[in-house]
């Protein structure tokens, strides 16, 4: 269909029944028209409207200096001093950032938390050592790392190859970084970003040379490994909160905000909901979700009993609709 608005279309009718048009087809023209608006589909608007008007509305006053609260995250506290620690047993510190490409959002949330870990190795005088399964990753990094290094003015400290592509292949690149684990011995690793079945291997090795491990993931099925294996675990969403309260970007400070504004609102609906089917199933037993009204016809003085949805019910609806 070319264009928006409604077109007529000749349609075919076969009426096959008996006593109608005698099983012949007849000809019929029938006008069809796109629909805008799903009614059903009513609550998800309403939620998507409220979520960006919050998010706009935080990106806009961090923009402008305002101070956004984000609670600090243990893990967070650990970066420092992990790097303080491969800085006083003179061994480097290994990140990995996933083994995903720069398209997952995973993989940007660890590239953000590397330039304030190559920062303070700068700093510290510490080498950092970043094994990378992928090209993009691979000189994304080494140009987070140069510029950390150079911001911290210790640019003359900064070695290329120690910021190393391996393999795209999942379990050569483990193999590779383990072997690196085993030759280096880092005293702090860390794994923030996209894992799948590898986490524990790496994980495992980790800890069997004393290293202090840190990891986030946003990946469910990865993260009883993290928790078992490593020292701190960043778990699901506290992987971007950690990024945005190290990078302090205004449009990260504020997206982040305003999703868990959303979620507030979110959480109070959940409430409303419970309380509004449980106040009305306690005063009005099973009959609450509906309303019986009678009507009379000012004509005829017929009445009729009609049988409506309760608001409880039209609320419970609405919110469970898709």
């Amino acid at each position: 269909m070319k264009g928006f608005l409604p077109k007529t279309w000749a349609a075919i009718l076969s009426a096959v029944a008996i006593g109608h048009l005698g099983g012949n087809a007849a000809m019929a023209e029938m006008a069809v028209g796109e629909n805008w608006f799903d009614p059903g589909r009513t609550n998800m608007l309403v939620a998507v409207l409220i979520l960006s008007a919050f998010v706009i509305y935080y990106i806009i006053s961090a923009s402008r200096g305002a101070n956004i609260f984000i609670r600090r995250i243990a893990g967070l506290s650990a970066l420092d001093e992990a790097v303080g620690r491969a800085t006083e047993m003179g061994k480097p510190v290994l990140y990995i950032s996933g083994i995903m490409d720069m398209d997952d959002i995973q993989t940007l949330a660890g590239l953000s938390i590397l330039g304030h870990v190559a920062r303070k190795t700068a700093e510290y005088e510490t080498p950092i050592l970043v094994p990378c399964s992928r090209s993009l990753v691979f000189s994304q990094s080494q140009e987070i790392v140069k510029e950390s290094y150079t911001r911290a003015g210790r640019p003359d400290a900064y070695r290329s190859e120690n910021i190393r592509y391996l393999t795209d292949d999942q379990f050569g690149f483990v193999a590779g970084v383990d072997g690196i684990m085993i030759r280096e011995e880092p005293a702090a690793n860390f794994y923030l970003g996209c894992f799948y079945a590898e986490s524990l291997i790496l994980a495992e090795t980790g800890n069997s040379i004393g290293s202090i491990q840190i990891a986030g993931t946003a990946m469910p099925s990865q993260l009883p490994f993290f928790v078992a294996a490593c020292d701190y675990t960043l778990i699901g969403e506290e992987l971007f909160a950690a990024s945005a309260y190290i990078s302090d970007d205004p449009k990260q400070l504020g997206a982040l905000k305003g999703q868990d504004m959303g979620k507030a609102v979110i959480m109070i609906l959940i409430v409303l909901g419970i309380a509004f089917n449980t106040v009305g199933s306690i005063l009005h037993g099973p009959d609450y979700l509906y309303v019986t009204t009678t009507v009379t016809d000012t004509v005829t003085g017929k009445t009729t009993e009609v049988t409506e949805p309760s608001f409880y019910k039209q609320f419970n609806d609405w919110f469970q609709s898709k």
